[in-house]
């Protein structure tokens, strides 16, 4: 018997439906139409982006809220290779402030696949850590052919959450490689205007990387931004102006070298090795691995620590060495100024209930700290909320009972160390400091102040400074290094 008319047209509505491109993905199939054709797209071979910029350093302006020093970069050059998940960057950036050491550095960083790796001067390939391949694979996913691509791999793609805000039409992507990121497109051009990915921030942790994607222009028949603007959180990331693409050029190789890809991939957190060293009566020196030191101080019937540095890992060894060191309890820690390598373990000092003193102007940068989530990578403060129990110093503030005498003071009227605390212990005439000296540093920019703030201004009698980076030296010699190095002045823009 033949099928009725009903039954003949019910069959191919259910082959319509089924081939239908569902809509969360037809957002990204639009996109690529706008950016040149889907089949365009996904012939491109390698992507070479050209151009400069500006890369400002999170974490150590001169004030919290202050503008973050910035690096230019120049002669950026980055090839994708999209067809094998590689990536090759390289560029040369210029320190646009004061920075005690080279002033100009040339990075050359590639990607392959699962493998990260960093070429020296020489040529020479190194693997890098699993930190870096996460970031770069970001690196590379940030940009509108690469992201397109990736969520029109299917069935290794899931394209899902299509909703609609601000005319941007936005959907969630999970890459085959298991990645979350968040694609927005505007609903009336169809070309993405930016992409989004959640990681964690040993100091800031759950942060969202952005990336804005402006003024886009053909490029042999395909769509490209002009204009490349990241963030990492609230803070300004990374801005390209793209001076030159070229679609399939001839370019070098970007596998990584089998000796690289052979080669163990470092150690996300390397061991932590933490000495004690006396440098005077009720007084230690907590060195060991790296170049990120710790000072205790032993007073009637409790420890101070100064400086809980770095991140977690090495802070919480820290507290733990310096428990060992008396029966008294560790109750507070100084902390001694808010950029991220020193203040990298305040939160777990507040987890292991420690008193924090620091100069005033940080107290709300480090309430900010202490109150966020870190779900993605959960710190011990993740897992046992503790509450943030400050002691705020203005402009000094002394310790002191008939075992130990600390005074603090704040660096005055600093070039680059605007929340700055450092100690001074009248016995045995000693300066305890971070980030005023370092022995191993090229350059002493701020050197003089830090001079006249101890001679002039606080009028302290120093024999010597133990110091969180470098080596225990005597003040002549700080203030001789300091003198002989004073170095060249930060880059002109």
């Amino acid at each position: 018997m033949r099928p009725s008319l009903w039954t003949t047209l019910a069959a191919l509505v259910a082959v319509s439906s089924c081939t239908r491109t569902p809509p969360d993905l037809q957002v990204v199939v639009d996109a690529a139409n706008a950016l040149g054709g889907r089949d365009r797209i996904l012939a491109i071979k390698t992507l070479t982006i050209e151009g400069e910029g500006a890369a400002p350093n999170v974490g150590q302006n001169t004030m919290p809220d202050g503008e973050l020093p910035v690096w230019k970069v120049t002669e950026f050059n980055r090839t994708i290779g999209l067809a094998n998940g590689r990536m090759r960057t390289q560029q040369l950036r210029t320190a646009q402030f004061l920075f005690a050491n080279a002033n100009t550095q040339r990075q050359d960083q590639g990607l392959d696949g699962d493998v990260a790796y960093n070429l020296g001067m020489d040529g020479t390939a190194t693997r890098a850590s699993a930190t870096a391949l996460r970031d770069r694979r970001i690196e590379m996913l940030h940009n509108p052919i690469v992201i397109v691509r990736a969520a029109l791999d299917e069935p290794n793609t899931t394209v899902s959450g299509l909703r609609t805000a601000q005319n941007q039409q936005i959907v969630e992507i999970k890459t085959a490689k298991g990645e979350m990121l968040t694609l927005a497109i505007d609903a009336t051009t169809k070309l993405p205007t930016r992409v989004t990915s959640m990681i964690d921030n040993p100091n800031m942790g759950d942060v969202a990387i952005d990336t804005a994607f402006l003024d886009y222009s053909d490029v042999g028949g395909v769509k490209l931004p002009r204009r490349l603007t990241t963030k990492i959180d609230k803070y300004p990331q990374f801005h390209l102006a793209v001076s030159k693409y070229t679609i399939d050029g001839v370019t070098s190789d970007l596998a990584a070298p089998d000796a690289v890809k052979s080669a163990a991939v470092p150690p996300a957190n390397p061991p932590v090795v933490v000495t004690a060293e006396p440098v005077g009566k009720g007084i230690w020196w907590l060195a060991g691995s790296g170049n990120h030191r710790s000072v205790v101080f032993e007073f009637d019937n409790h420890l101070t620590l100064f400086e809980v540095p770095l991140n977690e890992a090495r802070s919480k060894a820290v507290i733990d060495k310096a428990r060992t060191l008396s029966s008294k309890p560790l109750t507070q820690v100084v902390v001694s100024h808010h950029h991220f390598d020193h203040s990298g373990g305040l939160r777990v000092a507040v987890a292991e209930g420690l008193t924090i003193i620091t100069y005033k102007a940080n107290e709300e940068l480090f309430k900010d700290l202490v109150a966020r989530r870190h779900s993605i990578v959960p710190d011990e403060l993740e897992k046992d909320p503790k509450p943030f129990k400050p002691v705020l110093v203005d402009d000094a503030m002394t310790m002191k009972d008939n075992s130990m005498e600390v005074q603090l003071y704040h660096l005055r009227d600093n070039p680059r160390e605007g929340t700055n605390l450092f100690a001074y212990v009248p016995r045995d005439r000693m300066l305890v400091q971070a980030d005023l000296y370092d022995s191993t540093w090229l350059y002493h920019h701020w050197g003089e102040n830090v001079i006249t703030n101890i001679e002039k201004i606080r009028k302290l009698k120093v024999d010597k400074q133990v110091p969180i980076h470098g080596e225990i030296q005597s003040y002549k010699e700080m203030v001789k290094t300091i003198r002989s190095k004073k170095g060249p002045p930060p880059a002109a823009n």
